[in-house]
């Protein structure tokens, strides 16, 4: 009979450094997983193997170094994962007249380009075995664009869409996939936003504060994402989210531009 080692599940966590996908990666090494853990700085890679997780070097704007954590996962695996949680990238806020051709095609290369190279790289570690599981994290913005925001939600709306194909392609593989829609989640995404205007920031209205969460929230999703015989396709994270939902779907678009204006 095969030890527990070998049928341990292993899982690739983008994004590992801090916040989501930090407190993500600790809590499916809690519930047994095999925790590959990717950061894009080495000395977060090096941090992530003193927590006891495999360490990965990984850029999503570099296709070089999406190639190579590839290929290392695949090495580190035995060429048998069973899941992704695509969750890193960043905010690039800004009216869209300040934003130029190179920013946004960085901000797509980040949080949407990088991930599709990277889950297409590992699917063959995947499909053979007929299970497993990829995790998108979106984003309240992937449902709604506000001003100053362009360019963040049309990411996650692509990630959005691109998600749902890739369910619809692997509906006979046994590959589920799921996307996490978080709202306000107080994490270090905000201090790290890249603000094209920093004279006039774009900043969350104040009565955000009132409705945000802690990552632990957002995790819970994550877990259920990865452990359920039966994962959602969507989950929504907030009250904001669930709200946001609602509306879209019950609101003219011309009362939901009124509400998003602010």
């Amino acid at each position: 009979m095969p030890s527990g080692k070998v049928m341990q599940k292993s899982v690739l966590i983008t994004g590992c450094s801090s916040g989501i996908g930090l407190e993500s990666a600790r809590e499916l090494q809690r519930q047994g997983f095999h925790v590959l853990a990717a950061c894009r700085k080495q000395a977060d890679v090096d941090t992530m193997n003193g927590l006891g997780f495999t360490g990965v070097l990984l850029d999503l704007d570099s296709p070089s170094s999406v190639e190579q954590a590839a290929a290392y996962v695949i090495e580190h695996t035995g060429n048998r994962l069973w899941g992704i949680f695509n969750n890193a990238g960043f905010g690039l806020y800004g009216p869209l007249h300040t934003i130029n051709r190179a920013q946004l095609e960085q901000q797509f290369s980040a949080n949407f380009f990088g991930a599709h190279q990277l889950t297409m790289l590992l699917l063959p570690a995947m499909l053979p075995h007929g299970e497993g599981r990829i995790v998108m994290t979106s984003s309240v913005m992937g449902l709604i664009s506000t001003p100053g925001r362009g360019a963040y939600a049309a990411s996650k709306y692509a990630l959005e869409a691109w998600s749902d194909a890739l369910r619809m392609e692997l509906r006979h593989t046994g590959i589920k996939v799921s996307l996490i829609e978080p709202g306000p989640i107080r994490t270090r995404f905000t201090d790290n936003v890249n603000q094209t205007q920093s004279d006039k920031p774009v900043e969350n209205p104040g009565i955000a504060a009132r409705f945000t969460l802690g990552p632990e929230a957002v995790v819970a999703k994550v877990r259920h994402a990865f452990e359920s015989n039966a994962p959602k396709i969507r989950y929504p994270v907030t009250l904001v989210t669930w709200a946001v939902g609602i509306l879209k779907r019950l609101l003219p678009t011309r009362a939901m531009d009124k509400i998003l204006r602010g």
